[in-house]
């Protein structure tokens, strides 16, 4: 049997611990940055509420205190790593389908992999996914929209 990625080995560890507790997993990163290994764990509240609610550092606290226990347990990794447990933020990136649709009509920033007329940065309301393209409409209302292997990364616009 060929060993589980890391990224899986933690989304099987929490998935009804987090369930239990009214939060998802947004995403896992298990990377090394210089000579360190990080291993993020990002958690949001369940999506489908009616009123927003954000993750708390208690929240973020006692998911590292369960993760940090049962990786002990399990010992999936084998070099030293640091454990980060946080919120997406308010400027998360969007990664999945249901990240797009449940920000559907929010402000957002697009970065393309190439630019197009010389602009690789575009913002606007999001739309979502429309026949593979990402759709939003821009600063001046026009519709503005990015065929999904152009697009580097969606994240949500925090607007003061």
């Amino acid at each position: 049997m060929a060993k589980k990625k890391i990224t899986e080995v933690v989304e099987e560890l929490l998935s009804s611990y987090l369930e239990e507790q009214g939060m998802e997993l947004y995403n896992v990163e298990f990377v090394k940055e210089a000579k360190d290994w990080f291993l993020r764990v990002f958690i949001d509240k369940l999506s489908g509420e009616a009123e927003e609610q954000y993750i708390s550092t208690d929240d973020c606290e006692g998911v590292s205190r369960y993760l940090s226990e049962k990786l002990d347990e399990v010992d999936p990794i084998e070099q030293n790593y640091y454990l980060e447990v946080s919120s997406p933020g308010l400027d998360r990136t969007l990664l999945r389908e249901k990240d797009f649709l449940r920000f559907a009509g929010h402000p957002v920033e697009v970065s393309l992999y190439k630019g197009i007329d010389g602009k690789k940065h575009y913002t606007g309301e999001l739309v979502g996914w429309q026949d593979g393209n990402l759709v939003l409409i821009g600063e001046k209302g026009e519709t503005l929209s990015f065929p999904e292997e152009a697009v580097a990364k969606t994240k949500l616009l925090v607007i003061f």
